[in-house]
């Protein structure tokens, strides 16, 4: 089975809608959202409206902290990640609250993990950004492959059975086999707020059969995500910073 893993999609529609579009295109099966469907962007009303759709139809989807800070204001963000999550609260009713509160923080299926932040204690929302973390997180679970988001920039990290790490950005739409020897932990790039320097969306797929995984970026308007931000109201670093992937 081909997955399309997306992560934090930030309520940015003109981005989620691309990478969707090109996921499609490439004859994904089953789509695995990541967490942080809303926070930054100017859209979680159709953004949480699509997610449930899509966790209709059959999605996996787990619980960002943005996610989670709709209905928990105790979830520390910077000022404005707070004021970005403030004006959202206004954006969802009722039944978008309760689909975002009742999302699992983690779910496995078939030696893969689906997981917003580091697994040993994804309710902390620790970033998996270096191997020390990556290790941690991979020796606390029994899968075969861990994927996350939160951090907004791709990376792949792998643990050998004698304990010897790796990591390496793969390059992109060039499939990685994951050899079955080893443990992995996927960090997904951002679809809605990448920050690695390059504005183009980003997500991955994975192939079930083949143990293969390909990180993609795929070019969208984001002049038209960071009007949209602007036109209503929120802090305009949260615009400008989609043009430059920062």
């Amino acid at each position: 089975m081909l997955l399309g893993l997306f992560a934090d999609i930030h309520a940015n529609r003109p981005a989620f809608t691309a990478c969707l579009a090109n996921a499609r295109e490439r004859g994904i099966e089953r789509v695995v959202l990541l967490g942080d469907y809303v926070g930054y962007g100017a859209d979680p009303d159709w953004t949480v409206s699509t997610v449930r759709d899509l966790v209709a139809d059959g999605a996996v989807a787990v619980l960002g902290n943005h996610d989670a800070a709709i209905g928990n204001p105790k979830v520390q963000m910077n000022a404005e990640a707070e004021a970005a999550i403030e004006w959202t609260r206004g954006q969802l009713d009722s039944a978008q609250r309760k689909f975002l509160a009742d999302l699992p923080m983690r779910q496995e299926e078939h030696s893969l993990l689906f997981v917003h932040s580091e697994a040993t204690r994804p309710e902390s929302w620790i970033y998996v950004t270096d191997t020390a973390i990556a290790s941690r997180s991979m020796q606390s679970v029994s899968a075969h492959v861990t994927f996350c988001g939160h951090v907004h920039k791709p990376a792949l990290y792998s643990l050998s059975v004698t304990g010897k790490m790796t990591t390496f950005v793969p390059t992109t739409d060039v499939p990685v086999h994951l050899l079955p020897g080893r443990q992995w932990h996927a960090v997904l790039g951002s679809v809605g707020q990448p920050r690695d320097g390059n504005p183009a969306a980003a997500y991955a797929l994975y192939d079930t059969v083949k143990h293969e995984l390909t990180y993609c970026r795929v070019a969208y308007d984001a002049s038209e995500a960071a009007r949209r931000i602007r036109d209503n109201g929120l802090p305009l670093w949260l615009a400008d910073r989609l043009l430059v992937g920062r």
